[in-house]
């Protein structure tokens, strides 16, 4: 079993801590000559598969490396534009690897913006008074798990569909937040989390939680 990530939202909306578990590796690597049989486009500072798939390469995939290099955003490690330099016959043959967009510092506080607005909405939706907000969303290849405290703060975990004792490992990493950055004299309310002993006893947690499944007592 897998847990993907962790997410740690304030009562404004604001993302205040990330941690990326485990990212699928979901890549192709592939040699073209010219022409090149995809067709790219820029979207969002990458440069993406608009048209055409084969080989594991799928729409929507961004281009990762180029000849062995990382790309840098549309640009290739030498700060070329990437479509322009694969408009030019002489680069070829050129080997170009392809993947999921990697989300950006600015895509991750856009999304936690997003779900916390999706959470509010879904309270007031709610036939009855005192709604609790989505507690999950399923999709086909993981589930998000979200668990609010009393003053606001929502702790996200984002893992495989057949992981147990996710509402176990949210109530633990609240404990963690409690123990180790609330504690913290050098820590303010609302702010991004930036401690040490709150990381090594998240991972832990994590840890626990993917071998075990659960928390027994004394976890």
């Amino acid at each position: 079993m897998v847990i993907f990530s962790v997410y740690v939202v304030n009562k404004a909306g604001g993302l205040i801590y990330q941690y990326d578990n485990y990212v699928p590796r979901a890549e192709a690597e592939k040699t073209f000559s010219y022409p090149l049989d995809l067709v790219l486009k820029h979207h969002d500072e990458k440069v993406i598969v608009s048209f055409g798939q084969r080989d594991g390469i799928r729409v929507g995939h961004a281009v990762l490396s180029i000849n062995g290099a990382d790309v840098l955003g549309k640009n290739t490690a030498e700060g070329k534009d990437i479509l322009e330099y694969l408009k030019d016959s002489s680069n070829y043959p050129v080997s170009i690897r392809f993947g999921r967009a990697r989300l950006s510092s600015n895509e991750k506080l856009m999304l936690a913006s997003m779900f916390h607005s999706l959470f509010a909405i879904g309270s007031q939706l709610s036939p009855d008074v005192g709604s609790s907000g989505i507690e999950m969303l399923e999709t086909d290849v993981f589930k998000l798990h979200c668990f609010q405290t009393l003053t606001g703060i929502k702790f996200i975990v984002l893992a495989d569909p057949r992981q147990s004792g996710i509402d176990a490992l949210l109530r633990k990493i609240y404990e963690n937040y409690s123990d180790f950055a609330l504690k913290n004299p050098f820590y303010s309310l609302e702010m991004p989390i930036r401690c040490e002993l709150f990381d090594q006893n998240l991972k832990g947690s994590l840890e626990i939680a993917e071998k075990a499944g659960n928390f027994g007592a004394g976890s």
